[in-house]
């Protein structure tokens, strides 16, 4: 099995939102690979940021249904629970790298989960964090 894959939210939300142009392509792309290739794991809090925003916040937004539908097809990456020492954990990788809590939190879920990678644009393309790299699938290279 090759290393995980921490899927971010605006990876999912791209994926879902038909006008997100070519950032729509681009992580459909990711997320049919990460299927493939059987390496990809997200959050419970990735899952509901997903849900507010495809719902509420995207120019045409999703059904709740779906959004829910869609929700229960990732559940399968979800490998990890949030709990107390999560949130310690989250506080402290947002202290040392100077991050929000709730990327904090990303990021111990992705520590937690084994990745060795986290897919976002929140954070600096090619930074280590916690002993993960992360990676901006959007940046141009």
């Amino acid at each position: 099995m090759t290393a995980l894959r921490f899927v971010d939210t605006n990876i999912l939300i791209y994926a879902h939102d038909r006008d997100a142009g070519i950032k729509h392509d681009k992580a459909r792309q990711i997320l049919t690979d990460l299927w493939n290739q059987e390496n990809g794991c997200l959050s419970a809090q990735v899952l509901q940021e997903f849900f507010v925003n495809v719902t509420k916040k995207i120019p045409q937004p999703l059904p709740t249904a779906v959004a829910r539908e869609v929700m229960r097809i990732y559940l399968p990456w979800v490998r990890t629970v949030s709990d107390g020492e999560m949130v310690i954990r989250a506080s402290e990788i947002a202290d040392a790298w100077q991050t929000s809590f709730w990327d904090g939190m990303i990021v111990a879920a992705a520590e937690r989960s084994g990745a060795s990678e986290l897919l976002t644009e929140d954070l600096q393309n090619g930074q280590r964090i916690a002993g993960l790299i992360v990676i901006n699938p959007f940046a141009v290279n």
